[in-house]
């Protein structure tokens, strides 16, 4: 039986927890909810479950699948004219990372003026999140980026031709519905990107800088599900056990983060901003390098992370420790099959500037635990090129 749990928000979670959606809606307040979704997520058939909970509750909808997979400006304006056309109460987010960054896009510039840049979290946008906020339901279809318990969105704006978090606490969903179930359709490599998206959360947050024990119980925790589970579920996509727990690790990855990120996102968002490829697989490509960067400034914190991975600690010191934490991550990739260089998805030598501008603008590198500066950012890439 699905349970219910507020932490930091409502979530209904477990298998058969879609069950309860139309009942949340309701809850809400909504009767003519908007779904926000994709392309993929129908072609995988995953709106054939929901959608007769939605008719049999007489809840009149519509779909909006104009989602691209790393969400772009004009996807956040279309949604905002679908929501106003169909005269919606609520947004239901159907999908992964894309769909629910570009619902809780939507969700803010219904009532909030353009640009969008004025909610960048670089420069303090949180403060002009004063507007209305119309109830939003995040049922993610993915275990990795943990949107469905953010409270941001990372939209590539128009104005900056920069992948950009918008920020405010008070964009987390009103609810979410977390149904591994609905994650047993995801092919073998959609699950390992997005599972090393979770799994890069969790670890970019617990060695950030900053003092914030609950983040950090919570990342090592998911270090220690997401290190075990997600091999096991791209192995087996009907491995439930599996599924479960790593919609658990991007949970608590994406609660984590609230702490701060590091040098893999800033490098992931930057290369999402000039070529198109996954968010998640970029920062599976990129975290083995920047782990290395960053060990010798936070080896206590590696230390723990090999231990999270289960490393044999005996007799080992903590430069030791941090020095396995390191190997088993770049092997976690190796088994995963993910490929060693950005090179291999499309990155090439004369976009390395490009690259370094926008990761340098990029806020997430600034909680890493060793500081990131223009040169080591040019040489992470050419490392990987």
């Amino acid at each position: 039986m699905p349970s219910h749990f507020s932490f930091p928000m409502r979530v209904v979670w477990g298998e058969g927890a879609i069950s309860k959606l139309a009942e949340e809606i309701r809850l809400a307040g909504g009767l003519h909810p908007l779904l926000v979704t994709d392309r993929g997520v129908i072609e995988a058939g995953i709106l054939d479950r929901i959608e007769p909970l939605l008719r049999e509750a007489q809840l009149r909808y519509r779909v909006f699948a104009q989602v691209h997979s790393n969400p772009i400006e004009s996807d956040v304006w279309a949604g905002v004219a679908a929501f106003q056309d169909h005269g919606a109460d609520v947004i239901v987010a159907v999908g992964g990372g894309a769909a629910i960054d570009t619902a809780r896009a939507i969700r803010l510039a219904i009532h909030h003026p353009p640009p969008l840049s004025r909610y960048d979290d670089a420069v303090g946008g949180d403060a002009n999140v004063t507007g209305p906020l119309c109830p939003m339901i995040a049922v993610p279809t993915t275990a990795g980026t943990g949107s469905e318990v953010s409270r941001s969105a990372v939209v590539l704006l128009d104005d900056t031709h920069r992948k950009t978090v918008l920020f405010s606490p008070r964009l987390m969903a009103t609810c979410a519905i977390a149904d591994p179930v609905l994650t047993e359709s995801l092919p073998k490599k959609a699950t390992a990107w997005t599972g090393m998206d979770a799994f890069t959360h969790c670890l970019e947050a617990y060695v950030a800088i900053g003092d914030q024990p609950l983040a950090d119980a919570l990342a090592i925790e998911g270090i220690r599900l997401a290190s075990r589970a997600l091999p096991r579920a791209c192995r087996d996509g009907r491995d439930l056990s599996a599924r479960a727990d790593m919609m658990a690790a991007a949970m608590m990855g994406g609660i984590a983060l609230t702490k701060g990120l590091g040098v893999a996102h800033a490098i992931a968002h930057a290369v999402g901003a000039v070529v198109d490829v996954h968010h998640g697989l970029v920062n599976a490509i990129v975290l083995p390098r920047v782990c290395r960067f960053n060990e010798m400034q936070a080896h206590p914190r590696f230390a723990r992370v090999a231990e999270a991975m289960g490393v044999d600690c005996q007799g080992r010191s903590e430069r030791e420790l941090a020095d396995a934490a390191c190997m088993h991550v770049s092997q976690l990739c190796s088994d995963l099959h993910i490929p060693r260089k950005l090179s291999e998805v499309g990155v090439v030598p004369h976009m390395i500037p490009a690259i370094v501008e926008k990761a340098m603008a990029d806020a997430s590198h600034r909680k890493s635990p060793r500081p990131l500066e223009p040169e080591d950012c040019r040489r992470i890439l050419v490392d990987l090129v």
